[in-house]
């Protein structure tokens, strides 16, 4: 019988190559496939350029694609046709690796793909590598610590704006949001609204060579919409710190 493999799913980080852990490199560089999510219209994926350095010029490289929808079916339904893909390399004896950005099990595919292998395939043994996110590095760019003391930090997602803090009845003293996109407004709102986060900061493209770091978000929200944006909103401003 052919001996099962192992499925790997490899946080790749931010953005910055030499973010990308020791474990994770040394993975990449002994799988058998390596897959990444793109979008149906190409074969573009910044997770693999990210990672190129670290993937032998041998290594099989396959992208999964992923329509660009709001329809759960459709997402769904890919979501299983990835996950089956992956499951029959790994029963043929492969070891296959998926990368992602940031944290594999921060807003991942990865996370959805590893819950079908799961449900389809309980046997297979599944090996996740963490990575360093988006914030942490926006955070040590700006030199600001993101909690500390007793202080408590929230993370939410920006996809639909700036509900989610709204939402929220005891308001953390710092949050982060992701995917701010083209949400940037409605998230000033819900921080205006509130009138708690004196201080609050946009970074895009974080650890990037285009990296850019705008202290107000008013200007941000003039600015043109970015993927990759994200929003640091705190209630003290001494470095990002209370008072001792």
């Amino acid at each position: 019988m052919t001996k099962t493999g192992t499925f790997y799913g490899i946080s790749v980080g931010p953005g910055d190559p030499e973010l990308i852990t020791i474990k994770a490199a040394k993975i990449l560089n002994n799988v058998d496939i390596v897959y990444a999510a793109a979008s149906t219209k190409n074969n573009h994926s910044l997770a693999v350029n990210i990672a190129r350095q670290h993937i032998p010029e041998t290594t099989l490289v396959k992208m999964l694609h992923f329509p660009m929808t709001r329809d759960k079916h459709e997402t769904r339904k890919a979501w299983r046709k990835h996950a089956q893909t992956i499951i029959t390399e790994v029963e043929g004896g492969k070891n296959v690796a998926f990368l992602t950005l940031g944290d594999a099990m921060t807003y991942s595919t990865f996370g959805y793909i590893m819950r079908h292998v799961q449900d389809m395939r309980p046997h297979i043994k599944i090996q996740t590598v963490p990575g360093i996110t988006s914030y942490q590095a926006a955070a040590a760019s700006l030199n600001m610590p993101l909690v500390q003391g007793e202080e408590s930090l929230m993370v939410v997602s920006g996809a639909t704006g700036g509900n989610r803090l709204r939402e929220f009845a005891g308001k953390p003293e710092n949050v982060v949001f992701l995917k701010a996109y083209r949400h940037v407004k409605d998230i000033k709102a819900a921080i205006d609204e509130l009138g708690t986060y004196p201080s609050s900061i946009g970074v895009k493209n974080c650890s990037h060579p285009n990296e850019e770091i705008i202290p107000d978000i008013e200007e941000l929200g003039e600015k043109i919409p970015d993927y990759w944006t994200l929003i640091i909103a705190k209630q003290n401003t001494t470095n990002g710190s209370s008072p001792e």
